[in-house]
């Protein structure tokens, strides 16, 4: 993949297709030679599932991106939760620990419910039913591109149906707009940038700002539009809701076509060991004046 992407050969987003891909054979691997090493392991296939949040959920995984995973299971037997803990922790190991040849993968684990003080596999009602109870609204954020990874497919299609039932319940759009503008304010001043350069991912204008558009749309508006659950995209359901009205056609294309660019920058820049993925602010002043638009267009009444 390195080669083909080296030489032209493969555009970006197919590019990330391939590393997610990967990330999921990996993991799916991992998981069943896992199970095979547990000692007291109390069935012979895991009734358990990985579930992808973040670039690899999107599918927009790089070649240095971590992997935010949480672990599901669904399983009666007394003695599921301590297996199923102690398997989530071993393919937890061996993926991310350090060796000789380097280190496979970073993770995290945040993201379960709960965040580090919850437990660390859950199952699939209590799930569901932190999701419909619980959860705050930048989990329900999370959730907008989050997808099954690994492990067994029917505990990945309940998990769909949730993740589906999550999104579509009603909201009151004031109010959501109101919180996930306050959680990217929060984002903003965690990494606050104090150079004169334009940093792709976390400045307003950027990246985040077109992710945390599209998932006030999905959230704001999938009650009365199912075709907002797909986990389709950033690109894709921008057209999506440019389509349905919700936002105007011609600045969801710039936007699209912002999100594009700085994605490939993005990526041009990490192969060459930069620290941060920043740039002169001018090369992107189209870009950044379009996201910003969009912004205030969607989040005008919050």
């Amino acid at each position: 993949l390195l080669a083909q992407d080296l030489a032209g050969l493969l555009p970006l987003e197919k590019l990330s297709d391939h590393l997610s891909e990967l990330a999921d054979i990996m993991l799916d691997l991992a998981s069943r030679l896992a199970w095979r090493k547990l000692l007291k392991r109390h069935r012979d296939a895991p009734a358990f599932a990985i579930v992808a949040y973040g670039k690899l959920g999107g599918k927009e995984l790089g070649y240095a991106s971590d992997l935010d995973i949480i672990f599901l299971f669904e399983d009666e037997h007394p003695d599921a939760p301590e297996n199923y803990a102690r398997l989530a922790q071993r393919i937890n190991t061996w993926i991310s620990s350090t060796t000789p040849a380097g280190i496979l993968f970073q993770t995290d684990l945040r993201l379960r419910p709960n965040g580090e003080s919850g437990l660390l596999v859950s199952s699939v009602e209590a799930f569901r039913q932190y999701q419909m109870e619980s959860a705050w609204v930048w989990e329900h954020q999370a959730l907008t591109r989050a997808r099954f990874s690994a492990g067994d497919a029917g505990i990945g299609r309940k998990f769909e149906a949730i993740r589906i039932e999550v999104l579509r319940k009603p909201r009151d759009l004031a109010e959501l707009k109101r919180e996930v503008r306050a959680m990217r304010e929060k984002m903003a001043a965690a990494h606050a940038n104090k150079s004169e350069l334009f940093d792709i991912k976390h400045d307003r204008g950027g990246l985040i700002d077109v992710e945390f558009i599209v998932q006030a749309l999905v959230l704001g508006h999938s009650h009365e539009h199912a075709e907002l659950t797909g986990n389709l995209g950033n690109l894709a359901l921008l057209k999506i809701a440019a389509g349905l009205g919700l936002i105007p056609e011609d600045l969801a294309e710039r936007v699209r076509d912002a999100y594009r660019k700085y994605r490939t920058l993005q990526h041009s820049l990490r192969l060459n060991d930069a620290q941060y993925a920043r740039v002169e602010r001018g090369t992107l002043a189209r870009e950044i004046d379009g996201v910003q638009e969009l912004w205030r267009t969607v989040f005008r009444e919050a």
